[in-house]
């Protein structure tokens, strides 16, 4: 069965995008038509998620862009399933943070017990909290996600976007408003 080759497609460089330090863009290209197929498939294998698979599989060839000249010519396949291994891991590791900064978060809104519905609701509500994080403005879910998915200071989280504590502040309030509203519990 041949896979749909929407998801394999190479996006194309900037201009003046190849230098000293990278490969030539015509021998990404023919990297990529020669090994994406089967480079999709086995991140496929890891990640168990298409879009992942997809977003993996670009992230690997960006890496071919940057450092596929250290790599020699041949085990250049090798080390392009080796950087894919690793990117997989690492998109994998993303998503197991974020399920579990979205179970911490739901666990803010429920109330724990050995109850059988206690669990659907438990998973209804940690739904509902990924629905509300998602739609919360880019600013706003940053500083949520780095304050309780990373476990961040505020004033961490203040250096390191370049904002003052207040903005950070502020929009952490801002940002639980609105999960409370969207969640409908108005705590």
């Amino acid at each position: 069965m041949r896979e749909p080759e929407d998801h394999l497609r190479l996006q194309p460089l900037e201009e003046g995008s190849a230098g000293r330090g990278t490969l030539e863009p015509s021998r990404v290209e023919s990297l990529f038509h020669e090994h994406a197929m089967e480079v999709r498939r086995f991140v496929l294998g890891i990640v168990r998620d298409p879009e992942v698979a997809a977003d993996v599989l670009q992230s690997t060839f960006a890496k071919v862009v940057e450092s596929g000249h250290t790599a020699r010519a041949e085990t250049l396949k090798g080390w392009l399933f080796r950087v894919a291994y690793h990117e997989a891991l690492t998109a994998r590791r993303r998503d197991q943070t974020r399920a579990e900064g979205q179970r911490k978060l739901a666990s803010f809104c429920t109330n724990t017990s050995d109850r059988p519905e206690d669990r659907l609701i438990q998973g209804e509500t940690i739904e509902a909290v990924r629905k509300a994080l998602d739609d919360l403005p880019n600013e706003q879910r940053r500083v949520v996600w780095a304050r309780l998915y990373e476990d961040k200071t505020f004033a961490t989280i203040a250096q390191e976007f370049g904002v003052p504590l207040g903005t950070v502040l502020t929009r952490m309030r801002l940002a639980l408003d609105k999960m409370r509203r969207s969640l409908g519990t108005g705590v």
